[in-house]
């Protein structure tokens, strides 16, 4: 079995790290550098860092503090917010992210999945999708979750692996910093339908949350911001779990 990852997440906004609830809310939750490296230093598989008010605010990435959280990394590194083109991708990979995620551009210009991984790789880039239930299906948004799109979430993804996407970050904006667990249904039904690895993010309250979203969610990694910015477990702790239900996971 592969093993599986856990991915702690910093959400930026006015450089630093913050969490609320589906993206609103929000509570300062440090520096994002000090939480990189201590996040490094426990074990992360890899560090995400998501500017969350980039798109909402129509500006670019922050290009320096990419800089400095990559200088403090040993594991790999994801960048997403505000990414609307192929040079601005390739200034966050000079800058030091190993991956790009892309969200709200992709939406309204599904070629630049196609053009990003013509030019460094279907690798370097993640599709983000924050999806949000709409009765029996779920549908993706934009502009961190504020703006429903009416695109079904699950063929959105399919889309995106057909454009050239190397992985989906997929986002519960309905379980988005609640704490009450990941949605199993929408992240299974997206896994099925890709061949792509998926990122599961949103609800994520306890190492047993995350056990069920790798298991019977069948997702390959998790993500989560809370319960490692409040102290509430560290990621070696959650890996002792992991491992104790049956999950493989990385040292």
């Amino acid at each position: 079995m592969r093993a599986r990852r856990v991915i702690p997440c910093l959400d930026i906004r006015g450089g630093r790290v913050v969490k609320g609830v589906r993206f609103r809310d929000l509570r300062d939750a440090g520096d994002p550098v000090e939480r990189a490296r201590a996040y490094d230093g426990d074990g992360a598989d890899e560090i995400c860092l998501l500017d969350v008010s980039a798109s909402q605010e129509e500006r670019r990435p922050l290009l320096d503090l990419v800089r400095r959280v990559a200088d403090a990394l040993t594991v790999p590194f994801t960048v997403g917010g505000g990414i609307g083109s192929v040079e601005e991708v390739r200034g966050l990979l000079r800058a030091g992210a190993d991956r790009v995620s892309i969200g709200t551009a992709a939406l309204a210009d599904p070629g630049l999945i196609r053009r990003a991984a013509d030019a460094f790789g279907s690798q370097c880039v993640i599709v983000s999708i924050d999806a949000l239930r709409a009765g029996a299906s779920w549908q993706a948004t934009s502009h961190g979750g504020r703006r429903p799109t009416g695109r079904d979430a699950v063929a959105w993804a399919v889309e995106a692996e057909r454009l050239g996407a190397g992985e989906i970050l997929l986002n519960a904006m309905d379980a988005d910093g609640t704490r009450a667990g990941y949605d199993l249904a929408l992240t299974r039904a997206v896994a099925r339908a890709v061949r792509l690895p998926v990122i599961a993010s949103g609800g994520a309250g306890t190492p047993q949350d995350m056990a069920r979203v790798l298991t019977v969610g069948e997702a390959d990694a998790a993500l989560a911001a809370s319960i490692f910015h409040d102290g509430s477990v560290t990621i070696r702790q959650a890996k002792e779990i992991l491992r104790a239900a049956g999950v493989v996971v990385r040292p």
